[in-house]
């Protein structure tokens, strides 16, 4: 396997087990520990630095191994994390909510197919 799919597998492991402490957090806000809320806003920007760097090694793979569904799902869900963020930082739990439950379930199978589905090089379609 190309060390392009396994630093994908290990982004996309950082990332769930980052994305996963969010609700955690929320939760201990929510029963009235406010440290809860600052362990929430920090685990924010460790998610989202994760997505940004799943980015650019899905890239990278795309480039090496010829494959774009990982780096069209990794940004669907960074894009995702992204609106969530800025939601959050507003208030907006109409929006960052339902956009948690989304973007956690995006990780999860993002990081499933990552280590289920076979990472090898396609051949150019004209070779």
């Amino acid at each position: 396997m190309d060390k392009a799919a396994w630093s994908l597998r290990a982004v996309v492991t950082a990332h769930a087990v980052a994305v996963f402490g969010q609700p955690v957090f929320a939760g201990v806000y929510l029963s009235g520990d406010f440290d809860g809320l600052r362990w929430h806003g920090t685990g924010a920007d460790v998610v989202t630095s994760i997505g940004y760097l799943q980015v650019v090694v899905t890239v990278v793979l795309w480039i090496r191994l010829r494959q774009a569904w990982p780096f069209l799902a990794t940004l669907a869900v960074t894009v995702a994390e992204t609106v969530q963020y800025f939601a959050g930082l507003e208030g907006a739990l109409w929006l960052h909510i339902p956009l948690g439950v989304l973007t956690v379930a995006g990780v999860v199978l993002l990081f499933v197919t990552v280590w289920l589905a076979p990472l090898r090089r396609r051949e150019a379609a004209d070779a």
